[in-house]
């Protein structure tokens, strides 16, 4: 049972599924307190749902690149690599976390539902092929990245209606509010994989993948990658000039966004792997941070 439970989690990428649900679950909170309460069942239902479904698109996510796991030092762990999961196991836990955690959502919204089935097609069919093929994979992968996001807050409304007229803000910042955490998100996104790209960069290539803007370790790979991370410093004042931000976020954001241009301004200059690795864990950091700032900053307005 011991082992059934640690593959089960490297099947559904825990740590990655729960970051995911957190985003998911704090932007669910932000759009419930813009309509003045918080249904907390709701939130639950979102959780549930919601790891199930990203723990299906990481799931298949697995089942497509089985034969590239197995020459990855990094992956060659996981239970399809190393036989101790067979792909029609697999697949059977992937369908049925799909089934379970759409079902569950759906049951918030249609749109929360229907977000949910297109993540998991954008991930799984779409940028996992992809990525042995070109670097644009980062970019395409990017959408489903930022979409728990847009799922988390879509949820908190009880029916496609959105209930506009019980909202204790503007209907115009409920319609602008999602897609500000998306945008955020999104952009989040580039330094974050690019950074992890050029660290594991010998690994990928031994599985063909090369995820590098250039698909090498240069100069102008490294470029791009700082220029990310100046987006990451524009991008934190959007919740302030939308207005559903403010000064402890807006604060926060911006010595987060500095921090990226400063480890992406050393990378540019030293192009190592340990100058990248600060890019990297500064990625694991800002997003939480900056959303639960976010959270509280909003709840205390």
């Amino acid at each position: 049972m011991r082992t059934f439970i640690s593959d089960f989690n490297k099947l559904v990428k825990l740590r990655l599924t729960l970051t995911v649900v957190f985003s998911a679950s704090i932007s669910f909170l932000i759009g419930a307190k813009q309509q003045g309460d918080i249904m907390w069942f709701n939130w639950l239902l979102l959780t549930i749902g919601g790891f199930f479904v990203t723990g299906a698109a990481n799931g298949f996510n697995e089942i497509i690149e089985k034969d590239i796991d197995k020459l990855m030092k990094r992956t060659m762990d996981r239970p399809l690599p190393t036989g101790r999961m067979t792909t029609g196991q697999a697949l059977v836990l992937s369908l049925l976390m799909a089934l379970g955690g759409t079902l569950i959502l759906v049951q918030l919204n249609f749109l929360t539902g229907l977000l949910s089935v297109f993540s998991i097609f954008l991930y799984a069919f779409v940028y996992t092929p992809l990525k042995p093929k070109s670097p644009i994979a980062v970019f395409v992968g990017a959408f489903p990245g930022a979409l728990p996001p847009l799922i988390g807050y879509y949820a908190s409304f009880e029916s496609a209606g959105f209930g506009f007229e019980y909202a204790a803000v503007s209907e115009a910042a409920i319609v602008i509010t999602p897609f500000v955490l998306f945008a955020i998100q999104f952009v989040w996104q580039f330094p974050h994989f690019w950074a992890i790209a050029w660290v594991a960069d010998e690994d990928y290539k031994k599985a063909g993948i090369q995820l590098l803007p250039t698909t090498k370790k240069d100069k102008v790979s490294a470029i791009i990658l700082f220029i990310s991370c100046l987006l990451m410093l524009a991008v934190g004042f959007l919740p302030l000039y939308y207005g559903f931000g403010g000064w402890i976020f807006t604060g926060v954001s911006l010595i987060g966004g500095l921090l990226f241009v400063w480890y992406g301004y050393k990378h540019l200059r030293e192009m190592s792997d340990a100058s990248a690795k600060k890019i990297m864990y500064m990625s694991f950091a800002y997003l939480p941070v900056t959303q639960l700032v976010l959270l509280f900053d909003f709840i205390r307005f």
